[in-house]
């Protein structure tokens, strides 16, 4: 089994981020967030609030939306060109995408590509809420075992040391720098 962190990796770009400026231009009144975006930004870079609860709150535009599962599916009907040329050439149906990006947002391009279902943060489409950690560092391998307990990764693909809790799961890790692939740093 090859597992493959999603941002960056095999995606050029970070959903999450472009995700949000694709819904502030189709719905500017998502704007009525960001001073508590702001604020909470501001309270998880002193510590005063984890990287969940940030993004609890960060995820709070949700709230604005339309109908957020439908908004997410226009998207990516805009942004699969994303996807890198290296990943698509040797995409196989039994690849895994681990992610710390909402479940939501990323299982429309995990079955636009044929792969399996991704594991990432469960975020609320609704309400911004989320239910457990951020899908994130020590929280990955954690989440990967509870799906796929003993299964053997024989790749692991990151762009970021923060996966190292990940990628020391597999046989094999490959350090994504753009489309430039080179084995995980002892």
């Amino acid at each position: 089994m090859r597992v493959y962190d999603f941002d960056q990796t095999i995606y050029a770009g970070d959903s999450t981020r472009d995700f949000y400026f694709y819904c502030l231009r189709h719905y500017p009144k998502i704007l009525i967030c960001l001073p508590k975006q702001c604020w909470h930004f501001l309270l998880y870079m002193l510590g005063f609030c984890s990287k969940t609860v940030f993004k609890e709150h960060f995820y709070r535009f949700l709230t604005k939306l339309p109908d957020t599962e439908k908004v997410a599916q226009d998207f990516w009907d805009n942004h699969m060109s994303g996807i890198k040329d290296w990943y698509l050439k040797d995409i196989r149906g039994d690849d895994v995408v681990i992610s710390a990006s909402p479940f939501f947002l990323l299982k429309i391009p995990c079955a636009r590509l044929g792969i399996m279902p991704p594991i990432a943060s469960l975020v609320d489409p609704k309400t911004g809420k989320y239910t457990g950690e951020n899908c994130y560092g020590t929280e990955k391998p954690s989440r990967f075992r509870a799906i796929y307990s003993d299964d053997e990764i024989s790749e692991f693909y990151s762009d970021s040391l923060s996966d190292t809790p990940m990628a020391v799961f597999a046989k094999k890790s490959f350090l994504v720098q753009g489309n430039v692939l080179s084995p995980w740093p002892k």
